[in-house]
């Protein structure tokens, strides 16, 4: 870091050399060392004299009193330290340069301490060279000194507490961000180091991201005359500039300003370097600060300056001490001894030395305080206070600078009268907002510094009118505003030309009449607190009748949002690829006829029944039934491999070959759209507009529509006027905001929301999840647009409608819509996925199964009944054979009833009935009985003689009592 200087040319040399030469025609006494010299100190420390040096009359009652307090307010371990406080009564520079060399021929000291107050740009050269010539610490405590118009010579321990111009610079480029006053000059004389000023703004600005516009730099001549200043400095249209001149010069320059109209609130003046920081006085509260003409500086005046800028003068001259006796303490430690360093002028110059012993000098810590130098002598971290001249003229410090960190007061500028009320300023507008995302959004400030971050300008809560005292009336809170809107804003005011001040509404609504009154954005237009209105400001009717707006810059109206369905399976799902019609005409008529027709043809078939059911009942008789048939079409619908009967008649067969083919078509076409709705269906509840019905009539749905918007709004309004019955029942479910609308739609308390489609839009492409939509891929209703209020007739009318047509001209309104309004969800959007099928989607088909396994326990039931109650308990009877053309089970002879029979089985008539209702096996049986009656011994033929007889004339019921009462016949 380079101190403010100019580039070192043919007159720095020439200076130095004529410095040199006025030291060394000097006579210099040989005196013996005075208070400094060496000598034992208190208590065997070793003395350390410090020379504390004042330059001008005015510090000669205080500079007597300063030795002892210093003294003991610096303690270091080891040394005695002895300040000898002096006074020198020349300012110029031949006349200090004698008065130093004097003082450091004369007295034997380790250091010296230096305060002025004439801030001559010629100081900072002077000891800067005493220092390498001597390679004496010389530091320097006042701000006046914190200036080097040359390179640092070679082997100087020449060290400032005070702010470089550079510093400066840097906080001044801070608070210009924070407030976004990225338009400025630069106004400078040929004062030394205007052009290092230069510089460094170029630095500051080509380098940086903010998009800084320097609208040039004026150099002044400042005895040209206020005509021509004024007309100089008028002559660039910039509300922010930085001025770099010396203190004299400063008079004409404001004197002008002020003529030209150039300093009031609609300005702001940064003064920068070292001879105008802190302007003129002390600033102590109360004190008016003129210039040296006696011109009163502006106010709304900004200055950096040291954070010590108000501690008095025994504070400034203990911390320059200290610096000396931690540097010296630090020498004593690493070498034993307090080096000799020169007294000399005259004497050849020391700066290998001094290059050996700076370096000590360069981190010190005093009192918790970093004092820390870089090479140019400037403390790396710096403490720093932004200053503000106040309309009651005193400094108030307004912001500080710790650690490279900016922290700001709100609000940062005195522009405020009686209650915070501002002042009149034709470019300056108080302008009001409301915080609606995307377009205005509101975050606290920096917990730590309390700036803004970038791209964010400070805006604050709407300001107590009350007519309390002002003790009592709460500061604004600061808090930062940034947005679609905000940028907006941001390129009117730097296309325009003006300044603003932001604030949030206090009720946090657009703007409607209640009882008369107008409140909201639109009532602080109306009523003339605010010069400006901008957000999602909705352009109609009623409003123009009371505020101009500008053309609009976006493009809105109302729309509907929903949400989406939870994505949940129906548990029918598996169904669905067929309506229920078809379903019932493929099971209940055409799988029932088509297995009657199959039965049909088998019965007329001649190798079937051939027309008589009887022939079921005979051995060899055909055995399918219509039972047999409905399970074979089932099995082939399915293609499940399971046991069929097939028919015997050519026809029949035909026609399950048919059936078989288009049970193929069918079960394919199922399959091929089984998987499209076993998937998690998103639904979507449509409406065609606000005159849809179920709107105008939501009592009629079931459940009712729940629908509703947020009050004070054109929404709103725009329902009343035109649907009156359906704004009485909205009324009950109207949001306070549009996020606990949204929030309520995800949780189904609310069926729809009705609001500004520019804002839901938005809100639908940035959802989380993207489970809300607008209908229609964002259709919108009773379109408008969204616009700027301002106060009929403004004179800013005009301008922001040029600047506006021509943003949208030149395609930024489309950049920031890019920016701002875009998001991830899009309405049209169709994403293809693919993932696994859980339970969810599986959901229906074991619900199927489960009812199957419960009516499957009720045939079960059913069966047994039949079969074991019923079945053997019917009588023989011709007219119950069609019950063979359903089942095989009542192909039976029956039984004998007799009185009081129950039907009870006996083993061996289980044998018979299993005999009986498999023919097939029993012809089997028999054959196979036969071939052991060939084979076997007369006692096997007789006992198959037996079985034989007992299976013809062995009653079918086989209870016990008709056994008994039976005839036997006799065996054969």
């Amino acid at each position: 870091m380079r101190g403010a200087g100019g580039p070192r040319g043919p007159q720095g040399p020439a200076k130095m050399l004529l410095l040199l030469a006025l030291a060394c025609a000097s006579p210099f006494p040989d005196e013996a060392p005075g208070p400094g010299g060496p000598g034992g100190g208190l208590g065997g420390a070793r003395p350390l004299n410090v020379a504390l040096v004042f330059s001008g009359p005015a510090y000669a009652g205080e500079a007597a009193r300063l030795g002892p307090a210093v003294a003991a307010a610096v303690r270091s371990p080891g040394l005695d330290v002895r300040p000898v406080a002096l006074v020198l009564n020349g300012s110029d520079p031949r006349s200090l340069v004698l008065q130093l060399c004097d003082l450091l021929s004369g007295l034997r000291v380790h250091g010296v301490v230096f305060e002025d107050d004439s801030r001559a740009p010629a100081v900072a050269p002077i000891l800067d060279f005493l220092s390498a010539q001597t390679s004496l610490p010389i530091v320097a405590v006042h701000g006046g000194a914190a200036l080097v118009l040359t390179p640092k010579e070679k082997g100087s321990t020449f060290l400032q507490l005070g702010s470089s111009t550079e510093q400066q610079l840097q906080v001044i480029f801070e608070v210009l961000e924070e407030y976004d006053w990225t338009s400025f000059v630069a106004v400078t004389t040929r004062a030394p180091g205007h052009r290092a000023f230069l510089s460094y703004i170029e630095v500051l600005t080509d380098g940086s991201l903010v998009g800084w516009e320097h609208r040039g730099a004026l150099t002044l001549d400042p005895g040209a005359g206020e005509a021509v200043l004024g007309a100089q400095l008028r002559s660039v249209s910039a509300q922010i500039r930085l001025l770099f001149c010396a203190r004299e010069e400063a008079e004409p320059v404001f004197r002008a300003a002020e003529e030209a109209g150039l300093t009031g609130p609609g300005y702001v003046w940064f003064m920068v370097g070292p001879q105008l920081a802190g302007g003129g006085g002390s600033g102590a509260p109360g004190e008016p600060l003129l210039l040296p003409g006696g011109a009163p500086l502006p106010a709304g005046l900004f200055a950096v300056r040291s954070a010590g800028w108000r501690d008095d003068l025994a504070q400034r001259v203990a911390a320059g001490v200290a610096v000396v006796a931690r540097g010296a303490q630090a020498l004593l430690r690493d070498y034993g001894f307090l080096p000799e360093l020169g007294h000399d002028c005259r004497a050849q110059n020391r700066t290998h030395r001094g290059e050996s012993l700076h370096r000590y000098f360069m981190n010190i810590t005093w009192d918790n305080r970093d004092y820390s130098f870089n090479e140019d002598g400037f403390l790396v971290n710096p403490s720093l206070v932004v200053i503000s001249l106040t309309r009651d003229r005193t400094w108030e410090v307004v912001g500080s600078w710790e650690q490279q960190t900016l922290r700001l007061k709100y609000p940062l500028w005195s522009r405020y009268g009686r209650f915070l009320q501002p002042v009149d300023d034709t470019q300056h507008l108080m302008v009001a907002t409301l915080e609606e995302r995307p377009f205005v959004i509101v975050e606290p400030a920096d917990p730590i510094s309390g700036t803004c971050i970038r791209d964010s300008v400070p805006c604050r809560s709407q300001l107590n009118r009350t007519h309390s005292p002002p003790s009592d009336a709460p500061r604004p809170e600061k808090r930062c505003c940034k947005g679609f809107c905000i940028d907006i804003l941001k390129r009117l005011a730097h296309t325009i030309g003006f300044s603003y001040d932001l604030y949030l509404v206090t009720n946090g609504k657009h703007g409607k009449k209640i009882d008369g009154v107008w409140n909201g954005m639109i009532g602080e237009v109306f009523y003339q607190r605010a010069d400006m209105a901008i957000g999602s400001l909705t352009i109609n009717e009623e409003r123009s009748e009371i505020v101009d707006f500008s053309v609009p810059f976006v493009e809105t109206g109302i729309s509907v949002m929903v949400a989406r369905s939870n994505g949940t399976v129906s548990p029918s799902a598996f169904l669905e690829p067929y309506s229920p019609a078809v379903w019932v005409m493929m099971f209940v008529m055409c799988l029932t006829v088509v297995a009657v027709t199959v039965f049909i043809f088998e019965y007329l078939s001649p190798v079937g029944y051939n027309r008589s059911l009887a022939t079921g009942k005979r051995p060899g008789g055909s055995t399918f039934t219509i039972g047999k048939s409905i399970w074979l079409l089932w099995a082939l619908v399915f293609n499940n491999s399971v046991p069929v009967e097939n028919p015997r008649g050519t026809t029949s067969k035909i026609m399950v070959l048919v059936w078989a083919f288009f049970a193929v078509i069918f079960l394919a076409s199922y399959t091929a759209n089984l998987a499209a709705f076993m998937i998690q269906e998103e639904y979507v509840d449509t409406v065609s507009g606000l005159s849809d019905r179920k709107f105008q009539r939501p009592q009629e749905q079931y459940p009712p529509l729940k629908f509703g918007t947020v009050p004070n709004g054109s929404t709103e309004k725009n329902i009343r006027s035109n649907y009156p019955d359906m704004y009485s029942y909205m009324v009950r479910y109207n949001q306070p905001r549009v996020e606990e609308a949204l929030t309520q739609l995800k949780a189904g308390k609310l069926d729809a929301f009705i609001y500004d489609a520019a804002v839901l839009n938005y809100m639908a492409r940035k959802d989380e999840g993207c489970k809300l939509v607008t209908i229609g891929s964002g259709k919108v209703f009773a379109t408008t647009g969204y616009g700027i209020a301002l106060h009929k007739g403004s004179r800013w009318k005009r301008p922001i409608d040029l600047a506006l047509l021509q943003f949208l001209g030149d395609d930024e309104i489309e950049m920031l819509e890019r920016l701002w309004l875009s998001g991830i969800c899009h309405n049209d959007k169709i994403e293809v996925m693919s993932s696994k099928l859980d339970i969810d989607n599986m959901a229906g088909v074991f619900y199927m199964l489960l009812v199957a396994m419960g009516l499957s326990l009720l045939v079960f039931a059913w069966e047994h009944l039949v079969y074991w109650r019923l079945r053997h308990c019917l009588g023989p009877t011709h007219r119950m054979d069609f019950l063979l053309a359903f089942s095989r089970v009542w192909g039976h002879k029956g039984c004998r009833r007799c009185p009081g029979c129950k039907c009870r089985r006996s083993p061996e008539f289980q044998v018979r009935v299993q005999m009986q209702e498999a023919p097939r096996v029993q012809v089997q049986e028999v054959s196979r009985v036969r071939v052991q009656m060939q084979e076997a011994p007369q006692v096997q033929v007789q006992e198959v003689s037996r079985v034989r007889v007992q299976m013809q004339e062995a009653p079918v019921c086989g209870c016990r009592r008709c056994e008994q009462e039976a005839p036997r016949r006799p065996q054969r």
